[in-house]
């Protein structure tokens, strides 16, 4: 769990003018094109192993957002929409254990609200009984009690500071805390009474409501997840002090009576520890844990445990396995998992007894989803090859059967789209790297190709094959213009192990800037690069190596740095997360300014001779706009052209479809300009 604050650090490469027919009657996609592609997510197996819930992420351009809404496959039959909400995504969809309703939320005038509706069909009907906007939420094996998390209100003491003060707040100290709150699970007085019941003048006496109970209301924490005991008679909780993203560090597991009120710490290490999977008996339940190490957890292996409830010990496991599990489920025959393994990304299986980890199946190289019935005997998956986009698949445990339930490659038809692989070279230091080359379909290996190198965040992200990689770099549409993309996998990504994931620990910049220009060196001596046509570009860390190489190197002609850091001094004193610096640098810089300086981008700020897009979002707190008008700045002093483009109203991630296709557009115009020589211009209408 202490590794999922890198989900907002990485930013996911997804979206993309047609430029006419490339390759018989195939077309070159349009960005737009390549930004409506829809996409499953959040898959859920019914308890009996009939039928497939999951989630399909699509674009809705005239409201400019993104829209999640739930479908349905039924008895391995073609999907339906199972919601629509044109004012908000619907999400988080859950099974009821009897397999007769389906609980989600729904996004609306900022609350998340619980719906419930039958897989059999009818409308969706809210909650309305629960008058909170929901957090998480699980409903009891026994499916009588649902219990979530919401907000605590806000205190009337600040109301009342704010009407005589104005609004104003100490750093680190406006927030509110989440609560556990339970209700009795009543869908037919929910469907039956869907507004207060004074409001409704069908009845003329009105039945009672199921009431809501709050549950340790006066705790100094705030509560991040809740998971049920297979009996009911007990909610593990993941809590922390605060909701504030670096009190991770300080999260700790409690189990709860919620019939007796009583609340039990049974772990409690120095540093991170989170609660993931019951057992099926419901004795033990695995954990994660960071024991007492704070000082290197955002790139190191997250370490495995097993508690046991009757003995109060817990035992490690998955000690001899190298990269960070996904856990997914724990059944009778073991604890399934994901987890990457260089550029795949197979199902593995945990034994509790032994602890060790060993592939369960390699059906399609990266699966993504997992969701298993209770029994184990059956599981649903979203999984794909490098070549394809995700799809739905429904499987059993011997692996004697595995149907496809959806059809999203069918976007693809008609489509130029990339030829990946996978390539390797040595860096400068020994480090073996690897990356993802992409390939125009008529490729030609005694041509010479102009080389765009886009770069992943994290540092701890990874590029994997895909035919239609983008975010807001037009990837497939310059591949198709006649020009060779890699991303590389440099020192610090995932899927090569904890000690590559330190390669950069106090090298930052230095040694990603060897293992990017490493790799074009090996391209060129291929004999397959032009190597006076030479790009960079990236998001957030991405963005950070692309500056690095803006003025570190002269090697490129355009680079593009998106959310990226170019002074890491200006980055810790304004960034949301200043552990992440302190770790890889292993310094303040008061204590170290020299690693400060060493690694920073605007050190070297005087040797810069490229040409440098920046690209920022208004509000980001991940890596705040300093670093964006410093980095404009320094270039503008030394004679580079530069321009800086703020995208008003956003954080560390472009997350809405038109801000992101114009991102693309200024992408392939700058880049279109310094390697091609054309000047292009944004269309209007």
């Amino acid at each position: 769990m202490n590794k999922g604050v890198w989900g907002l650090m990485l930013i996911i490469l997804l979206p993309a003018v047609v430029f006419g027919q490339v390759n018989n009657a195939k077309i070159n996609p349009t960005f737009e094109q390549v930004l409506s592609l829809k996409n499953p997510g959040a898959v859920q197996i019914s308890p009996d192993g009939k039928h497939v819930l999951y989630s399909v992420s699509s674009s809705e351009w005239a409201e400019n957002r993104y829209d999640s809404e739930l479908w349905l496959s039924k008895n391995g039959g073609k999907p339906l929409p199972l919601t629509h909400n044109s004012d908000g995504s619907s999400s988080s969809g859950v099974w009821s254990d009897d397999g007769k309703w389906i609980l989600f939320t729904r996004n609306q005038d900022r609350d998340n609200t619980l719906f419930v509706i039958s897989p059999e069909g009818g409308e969706a009907f809210p909650l309305s009984y629960i008058d909170k906007s929901i957090g998480s939420f699980e409903l009891s094996p026994n499916g009588k009690t649902l219990a979530f998390l919401a907000q605590q209100e806000e205190p009337e003491e600040k109301k009342t500071m704010e009407e005589r003060y104005g609004e104003f707040a100490e750093d680190d100290t406006d927030f509110l805390l989440s609560r556990l709150f339970t209700v009795d699970f009543d869908p037919e007085f929910a469907r039956t009474h869907q507004r207060p019941c004074d409001q409704d003048s069908t009845y003329t006496m009105c039945p009672e409501a199921p009431e809501v109970t709050a549950h340790m209301d006066s705790v100094n924490f705030t509560i991040t997840g809740i998971a049920w005991s297979p009996a009911g008679d007990r909610i593990a909780i993941n809590h922390q002090p605060d909701p504030i993203i670096t009190s991770f560090l300080e999260a700790d597991i409690s189990l709860y009576d919620p019939a007796g009120k009583e609340l039990t710490q049974v772990v409690s290490n120095p540093s991170a520890d989170a609660f993931i999977e019951w057992s099926p008996d419901g004795s033990q339940f695995i954990y994660t844990s960071d024991v007492a190490n704070d000082s290197s957890n955002f790139y190191t292996n997250s370490r495995y445990f097993i508690y046991d409830l009757e003995s109060g010990e817990s035992e490690e496991v998955a000690d001899n396995f190298d990269e960070n599990l996904n856990i997914a489920g724990w059944t009778e025959k073991g604890i399934y998992a994901t987890a990457w393994q260089k550029t795949r990304r197979p199902v593995l299986l945990l034994d509790p007894t032994s602890g060790e980890v060993n592939t369960f199946s390699e059906m399609k190289r990266m699966t993504y989803g997992l969701s298993f019935t209770r029994d184990g005997a059956e599981y649903a998956m979203i999984a794909r090859d490098g070549n394809e986009l995700n799809e739905v698949y429904l499987a059993d445990m011997i692996e004697t059967r595995i149907d496809r339930l959806t059809d999203f490659n069918d976007q693809l038809s008609g489509w130029n789209i990339t030829k990946s692989e996978v390539v390797s070279w040595e860096s400068r230091d020994g480090a073996t790297i690897e990356g993802v080359l992409h390939k125009p379909h008529d490729y030609d290996p005694d041509k010479k190709y102009p080389l765009l190198v886009a770069i992943h965040g994290g540092p701890t992200g990874i590029s994997v094959p895909s035919p239609v990689p983008a975010y807001v770099y037009p990837i497939v549409q310059w591949v198709n213009k006649g020009a060779l993309v890699l991303q590389p996998n440099y020192r610090g990504s995932a899927g090569y192990g904890a000690e590559f994931r330190a390669l950069n620990v106090r090298n930052l910049g230095v040694g990603d800037a060897w293992d990017v220009l490493s790799g074009v060196d090996h391209l060129i001596e291929e004999g397959i690069v032009d190597s006076t046509k030479l790009g960079t570009m990236g998001w957030s860390q991405g963005g950070y190596i692309s500056a690095f190489l803006t003025t570190w190197s002269n090697r490129f002609k355009a680079a593009s740095v998106g959310a990226g850091i170019s002074n890491w001094m200006t980055y810790y004193v304004n960034t949301d997360i200043h552990p992440f610096t302190r770790q890889y640098l292993k310094a303040t810089p008061w204590s170290d300014k020299e690693i400060y300086e060493r690694t920073s981008p605007m050190t070297y700020i005087n040797n810069a001779s490229t040409p440098t897009l920046i690209q920022h979002g208004e509000f980001d707190r991940r890596v705040p706009t300093p670093n964006a008008y410093e980095l404009l700045q320094g270039l503008e002093d030394v004679g580079v052209d530069a321009k800086l483009i703020i995208y008003k109203g956003f954080g560390h991630g472009i997350t809405k479809p038109k801000e992101r296709l114009a991102a693309t557009w200024h992408n392939w115009m700058w880049f279109n300009k310094y390697i091609w020589g054309e000047e292009i211009e944004m269309p209007v209408d």
